[in-house]
């Protein structure tokens, strides 16, 4: 007999794949839908936590690239020595589109569209009741914020939603009158959600302004930007 060897002791049996316990096993379909249930709650908190900045971060895109492209437009008639024409909404857009396209004008005639903007959909020109409505609370006391789009204020004849920078950078009209105007930017229904872009023909002055309440009384007021 060998030594040390157990004459009743069973020799190994030779090893097998693993056999998995019966308490091993893996996620139960009621399981994976609760899973997949909390993942989607948690993304709707998340999606509606953010929707504000959302919402924010378009409307100052909308505001900013709207004060660019009319200061983009200024300074090419500067730089180029030619006319540029300035149109908010021109015609034949898609229903619900809000555009600035910038045309230049050669020899007198309409030229090539060199730069186009168009607002996010949920950003609209326009000029939401409530905003202020007389001339000592309007920006720059431009208009009574009756209309989105209205430029050519005070000179009649004009097309109230065109602008044309003159190389001396000057704001004119169609008919070469200085032009003085204001646009306005808002959300449909969100009173505070307004910006405004006026400009002041002479100079082709341009400057941004934002629609707060008052912290007495509530009232809406501009403040520029």
């Amino acid at each position: 007999m060998t030594p040390g060897h157990d004459m009743n002791r069973e020799p190994a049996s030779p090893k097998k794949g693993h056999m998995p316990s019966k308490n091993a096993r893996g996620f139960t379909l009621i399981e994976a839908l609760i899973a997949i249930s909390i993942v989607l709650i948690m993304s709707g908190i998340s999606y509606y936590s953010l929707r504000p900045a959302w919402q924010d971060a378009r409307l100052n895109a909308a505001y900013n690239g709207t004060l660019m492209t009319l200061r983009q437009a200024r300074q090419w008639a500067v730089d180029n020595r030619k006319t540029y024409q300035v149109t908010f909404n021109p015609v034949g857009l898609p229903p619900g589109t809000n555009m600035i396209q910038i045309n230049r004008m050669d020899a007198g005639l309409v030229g090539p569209v060199v730069n186009q903007m168009t607002l996010p959909p949920d950003i609209q020109f326009l000029n939401i009741p409530g905003i202020p409505n007389t001339v000592t609370t309007t920006p720059d006391g431009l208009g009574t914020g009756s209309k989105a789009v209205q430029f050519d204020i005070g000179v009649a004849g004009g097309v109230e939603n065109q602008i044309y920078f003159f190389p001396d950078g000057s704001a004119r009209d169609v008919n070469n009158n200085i032009n003085n105007g204001v646009v306005y930017l808002a959300r449909v229904n969100e009173l505070y959600s307004s910006r405004a872009i006026t400009m002041i023909g002479s100079a082709g002055r341009i400057r941004g302004w934002r629609l707060y309440a008052s912290q007495t009384a509530g009232i809406p007021h501009w403040s520029q930007q």
